[in-house]
């Protein structure tokens, strides 16, 4: 009769540590958003802080998105986000996906942007902008995948 091979403390304790690693690696690589409109689509990776992860609870969402000033689009949302992924950055780039912190919409930049200490930056997208330079007002469906 063979006795069952148990396997160590240190064996519980690591395999443990290692499932509590697996979730975020995994979260970190799912964090991406597509954004859908008329025949257009743009897809962002996200950031992980707590803006973000309320935005991500109102997902997914059929709303509208327009033109606004000449360097984004904007889309107005069912109600203000958490405000704790606020941090200062200098880095602005067309494509940064942000929330505004002064009307609480989101605002999809396809052009050159000045960081006013009024917007927490969601993520960034990948790829090209050429979708957001597509003018008008539509229904946008915004989802996670």
């Amino acid at each position: 009769m063979t006795r069952p091979i148990l396997p160590t403390r240190r064996a519980v304790l690591a395999g443990g540590a290692s499932a509590l690693l697996v979730p975020a690696a995994a979260r970190a690589q799912s964090m991406r958003m597509r954004v859908g409109f008329d025949d257009q689509q743009v897809i962002y990776q996200l950031f992980d802080n707590p803006t973000v992860r309320d935005l991500i609870s109102m997902l997914p969402s059929d709303l509208e998105i327009r033109d606004f000033s000449t360097n984004e689009k904007i889309v107005h949302l069912p109600r203000r986000l958490d405000e704790g992924g606020f941090e200062p950055f200098h880095d602005e780039t067309p494509g940064d996906l942000c929330y505004f912190l002064g009307w609480g919409n989101l605002a999809l930049f396809h052009d050159d942007y000045t960081f006013r200490d009024d917007l927490i930056r969601l993520g960034r997208i990948e790829g090209d902008v050429a979708p957001l330079l597509h003018k008008g007002t539509y229904p946008v469906r915004i989802e996670m995948i």
